[in-house]
Formats: C-alpha cells, sequence, structure tokens
C-alpha cells in the first residue's frame, strides 16, 4: 500500500446506466458509518469523471471491457489528480447487474486489482446503490424512478436480505415511472383524438406540440429502440397539464399509488414482538422522475401516509454514485452493514 493511499483510504465508486458512467474517489475517512461520503458538494466536484457514453451491452449483458475502457483512465486521472497510486476499495454500481452481469462478474475483479490496486471490491445493482445513497447503511425502503421504478427495501438482517419490488421494464411493469406517466399521457391524448371518453384535449395539443400530428405517433415511437426513454419524455406534459386537467391528475394520482404500493411491498415492519419504534424505519425517494415537482410529490407522499402510516419518509442524502461510495468505503473499514446477496450486492474481495 502507497504511504498517501494508507493516509488517505482512498475507495473509488463508480455508477453506470443508461445515460453514461459516473466515477468518483473519496476518503473512506469522509462516511459516518451511516451516510455516504459525498460526491455531489461542489467543492469535491474535481473529484468525479462523467462520460454520457453508456457501456455496451452484447451477447454476454454488460460488456466489461467496454466498461473498463472509461472507469480506468477516470480512475487513474482522478489518483493523479489526489497524489496517489492506488485506490483500496471499489465498488461498481450497475443498471443490470443481477440480469445482465456475468461478463462484469467474471472480468472486473482482476482488472480493477491488476489496474488499480484495488483489494476490496463489491458488485451492485444500481438500484443497491440508490439505495445505500439514499438511506446510506440504515434500515427502511427506496424508491428509485426515473424512465423505469424499482423498489428496495432492507431491516439489515441477514435473513431478512433485501425485498425488490417492481423494475420489470415498460412492457410488464415499471408502475407509475416516467414511461407509465407518458404513455398514459399519450394514451389519453390519442383518445382525445379518436373521440373515446377519458381523453384529454390539454394533452392532444401538447402530444402534437412534442411529436407533430397524433397519426404519426405509432410510426414515430414503434421502431425506436429507446421507446422506454421518448414515453418518458412525455412525463413532464402530463404534470404540467395536472394543474387544469382532470385527466392529467387523474395519472399522477394512479402513478402515485403504484409509487407507495411498490414501496409498501418491500418497507421492513419490525416484528410485533420487538420493542422497536416501527418509525425508525425510513422511505425515501430518489432518481430523475420526481423532479417533475409537486403535481405528483404532492400525491405520492398522501399515498405513502396512506400505506405507510408507520414510515418516516426523509429526504434522499444523495444518488447512485454516493451510495457506490458509501459501499466501497465501508468494505475498506469492515463496517458494511448492507446484506450481500448474490445478484443485487456481491462482495467479491
Amino acid at each position: 500500500m502507497s504511504g498517501s493511499a494508507a493516509q488517505h483510504g482512498l475507495v473509488l465508486g463508480v455508477d453506470s446506466g443508461g445515460s453514461g458512467i459516473r466515477v468518483a474517489l473519496a476518503s473512506a475517512g469522509e462516511g459516518d458509518g451511516g451516510g455516504p461520503p459525498s460526491a455531489r458538494d461542489p467543492a469535491r466536484a474535481s473529484w468525479v469523471r462523467t462520460s454520457a457514453e453508456p457501456a455496451v451491452t452484447g451477447a454476454r449483458g454488460i460488456d466489461a471491457r467496454s466498461l473498463l475502457g472509461q472507469v480506468l483512465p477516470a480512475a487513474r486521472d482522478l489518483l493523479r489528480a489526489a497524489g496517489a497510486e492506488r485506490c483500496e476499495a471499489v465498488c461498481v454500481g450497475a443498471s443490470g447487474m443481477s440480469t445482465l452481469g456475468a461478463d462484469l462478474r467474471a472480468v472486473l475483479p482482476g482488472a480493477l486489482r491488476e489496474a488499480l490496486g484495488a483489494r476490496r471490491l463489491a458488485l451492485a445493482s444500481d438500484a443497491v446503490t440508490a439505495y445505500a445513497g439514499a438511506l446510506g447503511q440504515r434500515p427502511g425502503a427506496v424508491v428509485a424512478a426515473g424512465t423505469g421504478i424499482v423498489a428496495l427495501g432492507t431491516d439489515l438482517s441477514p435473513a431478512g436480505g433485501w425485498r425488490r419490488a417492481d423494475g420489470w421494464g415498460h412492457l410488464l411493469g415499471d408502475c407509475g415511472s416516467g414511461a407509465w406517466i407518458g404513455r398514459a399521457g399519450l394514451e389519453a391524448a390519442l383518445r382525445a383524438h379518436d373521440g373515446r371518453a377519458g381523453g384529454s384535449a390539454a394533452l392532444l395539443e401538447r402530444l402534437e406540440a412534442a411529436f407533430g400530428p397524433a397519426a404519426g405517433l405509432p410510426g414515430h415511437l414503434y421502431p425506436r429502440a429507446d421507446r422506454p426513454a421518448v414515453l418518458a419524455s412525455f412525463a413532464p406534459e402530463v404534470a404540467r397539464c395536472a394543474a387544469t386537467d382532470a385527466v392529467a391528475a387523474g395519472i399522477l394520482r394512479s402513478a402515485a399509488r403504484h409509487i407507495a404500493e411498490a414501496a409498501a411491498a418491500v418497507f421492513p415492519h419490525a416484528p410485533e414482538d420487538l420493542a422497536t419504534e416501527p418509525a425508525a424505519h425510513q422511505v425515501a425517494l430518489t432518481g430523475g422522475l420526481f423532479g417533475i415537482g409537486e403535481p405528483l410529490l404532492a400525491p405520492v407522499r398522501r399515498e405513502l401516509h396512506e400505506q405507510l402510516p408507520d414510515a418516516r419518509p426523509t429526504v434522499a442524502a444523495g444518488g447512485p454514485l454516493d451510495g457506490a461510495l458509501c459501499v466501497a468505503a465501508a468494505l475498506l473499514t469492515d463496517t458494511l452493514l448492507l446484506p450481500a446477496d448474490g445478484s443485487l450486492l456481491q462482495v467479491v474481495c
């Protein structure tokens, strides 16, 4: 171990998703054992590298070489800036890790150990890093919502492990997500175009402003490989209409119900015979979908209160990159409380 690395206990976090790859370096000492070392502090902007190019997905799932091709140059640059030769622990959080991560699990441990000197490594689903970024290492539930949606919860016990709900994609689930809201809004617009019940003239106007004539929407949408993202791009339009359009407001109320149902499905309740305040368990919302603001957040808060009256809603402390740093720091300091899992959170060494 180099003197610099020994002094600072440097850890590396990686967040790989559909919108690109982010890499951050931090000192393990910045974490408090519960919350993550922050990658969001503006004073630490020089400790983060971002690429808008996502890792390639091929026949073997997420291609490890394409991921390493972006992560390793960024990591070396960050280490040079920190005056260090190596980092001690790494956590890679990746969208699709649980189902498309076979190549990552086969290649990353050896490659990261050789290139960066890392002696501790964890491979995680982005749902886990979203959880760790939002709540740190505390029991509770997190709903991560953007184009898609997934809920994850844990009581931190090995027996309880992780509970996961939804995340099934826009054809089979992702209920309440950006793609779900956008699709519902476009359907209501097309109902208005046809003169069917349940239509929204306001949403039809928004559809035509965004995509052109309504009759051309199927030809624009169906051939696209990024259909979920195109659908999700209409969710903010639904939110803009909600204040004056009952159909749009109803779509957001339905989305809020789905979001709260996902949180309730994974929320860890204290056993009845345990003298523990259930309210000690927190529920947090994270992800870009909630950036559309009060038109969605207000009904979500109401639904959470109704479905999870014992939960304590809390503001997410950070995002998936913060969560990756949290896990890496806990690995290095032997304080990892989050449950290890073969597909969601694998501690390799």
